[in-house]
């Protein structure tokens, strides 16, 4: 009742989509007149492993593995002098999840549990930094943010940092890492390597 509660009193959620209701949620949830609520039990299993995406294109479809891979923390590389702190693990962790929803280029900054800037669909990553950034505005000092893809060059990075971001969650790989790292390094912040890219085009 504490979510349906927080949704409710949001302005502009005008779509709902969850595994069920219970009558009191429903009955609160029903009293904006607009707002469409669906129910989808299905979606508290996942997505079934192996499964295939497909997208349809003009004289054919493309199809690939479904991105279902789970992040932990066990699992990253911290590759900069400062490791992050054990909230901002917890922070990287949510904004790898939000990345892997987004558009490609994708750059995500989140603070705690929220996403407080997103740049998407670039050409280039430190146009999606940049991008996020200005969306983000002072709400980018302290928080973390998060890469579908690595980083050619520390660019991004650099100006994710001069905004204030503290720790940085991407992929690794790239012949510019040592480039990014150093960036990050110079910047004080902390970055972890997944060995995991996103690739939601």
């Amino acid at each position: 009742m504490d979510a349906a509660r927080l949704i409710h009193e949001t302005h502009f959620v005008e779509c709902v989509l969850a595994p069920g209701y219970d009558d009191e949620a429903l009955a609160l949830m029903k009293k904006k007149k607009n707002r469409r609520l669906l129910a989808l039990p299905e979606i508290a299993h996942g997505r079934p492993r192996g499964e295939m995406v497909y997208k349809y294109v003009r004289g054919g479809v493309l199809f690939q593995s479904a991105d279902d891979i789970e992040t932990l923390e066990s699992s990253l590389q911290t590759v900069t002098k400062r490791k992050a702190t054990e909230e901002e693990l917890k922070s990287l962790l949510f904004a790898w999840k939000i990345v892997k929803h987004t558009r490609s280029n994708a750059i995500v900054i989140a603070r705690g549990p929220a996403t407080v800037g997103i740049g998407m669909g670039q050409t280039s990553r430190v146009d999606s930094s940049a991008l996020a950034v200005k969306r983000a505005g002072d709400r980018a000092k302290g928080a973390v943010l998060a890469s579908d893809a690595f980083f050619p060059m520390p660019d991004g990075i650099e100006v994710a940092t001069d905004a204030g971001v503290t720790a940085i969650i991407q992929p690794g790989g790239s012949k510019g890492d040592p480039q990014a790292i150093e960036a990050a390094d110079k910047a004080r912040a902390a970055m972890v390597f997944t060995s995991i890219r996103h690739f939601k085009h």
